[in-house]
């Protein structure tokens, strides 16, 4: 006979789905890797011309674990345990005191909490001035359900994982919960915890409460391994970092909002194969960061969900950059999108990233809806620019030392539809290696933000209309509509069903400003040269 017990209820449908399909980091070696998204070859998919959005909407999308191509430590265990079996831990200034299962495994010494097995404890209260360690076994899973828990630090880390295989932070449902580190730390050695939540483990948080973290000294979460948000609603402030996970940064769903002084999100191990990367694949991720929005050292995916960057100096930066089908909106001060194994002498120095060598590094747009509004270059790669599908809509530089495109390699468009406006001076069109056509014009002035421009064909069809946020001398546009070798008219002004971006619009009271033969693209100076047509 199976043991009696009472499985703890999830709180979602969509996290049942994630405790049921779970597949775990125990696979046989199936499951996508680097190399295969590197090298993965992505069908073309026709895509309308939209208008770009801008919702504050919440993203409430989430993944089953069977759309976790990845391996990571996440299992269908993590969301499943005995509530009879819990062990509370009520926190109280000098008088923390834990019951239940496993309380002889939980020590207090004044405000200082240590979690010394594996199990699941249940913490509630508030530290004016204490932590929470977890100091288990190598093979411990550590499940902490934050229940109206508030603990602040003023010498440490508020939450630290010392030693544990895992450690799982769950939010429970209609709670609020907080932790606050110091703003200086008294171990500053070198690999010292460094954040409000800091785990030296695998790192998972889910759950359908919320969490505010305040990373006063550097960095807001932290784990040294693996970090995985399955859901929750994350509110990350932080000195330095937002959120960082060694290994792997994977996003499930919930609901993340990030304000860092330097990067908002990332990834950072590049040196393990397979390692290094970070995958969006639901819920709502808001990040203002005062460097890189959302990065990684060796691939970074967005495949679902709503990723905004409102404020960075690069918006998203990888060396492969893998944009399939989430809604994305970033906005920088330097490069939008920037794909780059490394900064090069060339970029550091000011210049564009066309006069030097190509390198290994890939910007694949294969599905979704992106919208990048850059001061620098719009979509940057030291490598290639790949476009099959999905729609992206560029509001480039007005300076003419950058472009809206910029790539040391090929452009190619073979699907889905783009257009990138900016300035002319470095303006790039399309490679002769696109299958897809596309016009490029050089609209002769400046035309001014929140002008319409109208792409029109022989027959005087507006094939599409583009509503500027920035001023405007160079536009690029390809969609399954162009047909290579036919003559376009670009008209600025009339009316337009957008005030931002793609859609539908009238040359009423248009002036045309420029003509351009489909397939027939230049560079300016930061190109490779003149782009002959598609063939």
């Amino acid at each position: 006979m199976k043991p009696s017990f009472r499985i703890k209820t999830l709180s979602s449908v969509a996290a049942l789905s994630l405790a049921l399909t779970m597949t775990g980091c125990a696979t046989s070696g199936s499951g996508t890797t680097v190399s295969d998204v590197i090298n993965a070859s992505s069908s073309a998919s026709t895509a309308s011309t939209v208008a770009s959005s801008s919702s504050t909407e919440t993203d409430t999308s989430s993944v089953s674990a069977a759309d976790v191509s990845e391996d990571t430590h996440f299992d269908e265990d993590d969301l499943q345990w005995d509530a009879e079996k819990e062990t509370t831990v009520n926190l109280a200034d000098g008088a923390s005191k834990a019951s239940g299962t496993d309380a002889d495994k939980v020590a207090v010494d004044g405000d200082t909490v240590t979690i010394s097995a594996a199990g699941t404890y249940r913490i509630s209260g508030e530290l004016s001035d204490g932590k929470i360690v977890v100091a288990a076994g190598k093979e411990d899973v550590v499940r902490i359900i934050l229940d109206d828990a508030s603990i602040t630090s003023s010498t440490g880390s508020a939450i630290e994982v010392d030693e544990s295989n895992e450690t799982l932070l769950y939010l429970e449902k209609g709670t609020s919960n907080s932790v606050s580190d110091a703003s200086t730390y008294a171990d500053t050695t070198e690999d010292a915890a460094n954040a409000a939540i800091y785990s030296m483990a695998d790192l998972t948080i889910a759950g359908e409460g919320s969490l505010a973290v305040n990373g006063n000294y550097q960095d807001g979460i932290v784990s040294k391994d693996g970090l995985v948000i399955a859901s929750g609603n994350l509110n990350v402030t932080a000195a330095d970092d937002g959120i960082k996970g060694k290994d792997y940064v994977a996003m499930l769903g919930g609901n993340i909002e990030i304000t860092a002084a330097e990067d908002g999100i990332k990834s950072t191990n590049d040196t393990d194969e397979d390692r290094g990367w970070l995958h969006q694949y639901g819920g709502q991720l808001s990040v203002a960061a005062g460097d890189d929005g959302i990065k990684a050292e060796q691939v970074l995916t967005l495949s679902g969900g709503t990723a905004t960057v409102s404020k960075s100096n690069e918006g998203l930066e990888a060396p492969t950059v893998n944009l399939s089908g989430a809604t994305v909106n970033v906005t920088a001060t330097d490069d939008g999108v920037n794909a780059t194994v490394g900064r090069t002498d060339t970029e550091t120095q000011g210049g564009g990233g066309g006069m030097d060598t190509a390198q290994d590094a890939h910007l694949i747009i294969s599905g979704g809806k992106v919208t990048v509004t850059a001061e620098g270059d719009g979509l940057d790669s030291n490598g290639d620019i790949s476009v099959t599908g999905g729609t992206t809509v560029v509001n480039g530089p007005t300076n003419g030392g950058n472009g809206a495109l910029d790539s040391n390699g090929d452009i190619s468009v073979d699907g889905g539809v783009l257009i990138a406006a900016g300035s002319d001076g470095m303006a790039e069109g399309l490679s002769d290696s696109s299958k897809q056509s596309g016009v490029q014009a050089s609209l002769g002035t400046t035309v001014e933000a929140g002008t319409v421009i109208h792409i029109v064909d022989s027959n005087d069809k507006v094939v599409a209309s583009f509503v500027t946020t920035k001023s405007t001398a160079n536009v690029v546009y390809s969609s399954s509509e162009i047909v290579d070798g036919d003559s376009y008219s670009i008209y600025s002004g009339g009316s337009a069903d957008v005030e931002a971006g793609l859609g539908t619009g009238s040359i009423a009271d248009a002036t045309k400003v420029a003509t351009a033969t489909a397939g027939e693209f230049e560079s300016g100076m930061g190109g490779m040269g003149a782009r002959p047509g598609i063939q």
